[in-house]
């Protein structure tokens, strides 16, 4: 397949720019930037569809990186190393490889709620790097989805994708308009589940209470928790004991360590 060649700063080089930078774009579009070995291993690997490879003029290309071009079906785009450099955030070089990948159906209704069912709903969260952290540690432990409510950071920013380390690609995450929107999906399951928020005002100590059955855990937003719809809507909220000078977690570490509680308690 030959090969296009970008040179300058045109208009298919500025169309890939806005994806880093415009979440507006990324949705019209339909696409988004994926940059490094994990990622872009992982999005193949869990069947992504990608719709170009990015990769520099000039530069012979490992393996692995030729393999993919070899064995994935896309548009290829031998890109001056500098522009290429822009798109993959490298200060130092530009990186071998980038895929443009195109975004996924979301729909709640693809998700199986099971006996064992463990979910995360991540409330209005602000910034695109807990977003990502915390799909990492989803997947880390077994949950089955993780749900981002509200009005919050793009599951898609270039941030969220490099902080998931790939686990974007290995578990669904569906973006919801509401609480509401996520409580409707919950009652219509054929299994009860039940809702644990996480604050530090929480009245159970989450080594306390059971989380081996059905569970949706609630992560509030990063500054002021969980809104008033979430915390209306759980029917427990656990807390995490702490010391040191430390007032509160990070939203995504305790969202993480609520996961690890989760995990260890179903052996």
């Amino acid at each position: 397949m030959s090969a296009l060649r970008v040179s300058t700063r045109n208009a298919r080089f500025q169309q890939w720019e806005s994806l880093l930078l415009n979440r507006t774009k990324r949705q019209r579009n339909g696409e988004f930037l994926v940059q490094g070995v994990r990622p872009i291993t992982l999005a193949v690997e869990q069947g992504w569809t990608v719709r170009a490879w990015l990769y520099p003029s000039g530069r012979k290309l490992s393996r692995w990186a030729g393999d993919l071009l070899d064995r994935v079906a896309a548009q290829r785009v031998e890109m001056d190393p500098e522009l290429l450099r822009e798109l993959g955030d490298k200060v130092e070089q530009a990186p071998e490889l980038i895929a443009v990948v195109a975004l996924p159906a979301e729909d709640l209704g693809d998700v199986v709620v099971a006996s064992d069912f463990l979910g995360v709903v991540f409330d209005r969260p602000t910034s695109p790097g807990n977003v990502g952290t915390l799909v990492r540690s989803a997947d880390a432990f077994g949950a089955h989805c993780v749900i981002v409510s509200g009005h919050a950071a793009d599951v898609y920013d270039p941030k969220a994708v490099r902080a998931s380390t790939g686990s974007l690609f290995a578990l669904p995450v569906v973006r919801a308009e509401s609480a509401a929107a996520v409580l409707g999906w919950v009652r219509a399951q054929d299994v009860a589940v039940q809702v644990v928020g996480t604050d530090e005002h929480g009245t159970v100590r989450v080594d306390r209470h059971d989380l081996t059955g059905p569970t949706l855990l609630v992560v509030g937003n990063e500054t002021a928790g969980m809104s008033a719809a979430w915390r209306e809507a759980c029917d427990t909220v656990v807390s995490i004991p702490i010391g040191g000078a430390a007032s509160s977690l990070n939203a995504a570490t305790a969202g993480s360590v609520v996961l690890y509680e989760a995990a260890r308690q179903r052996g």
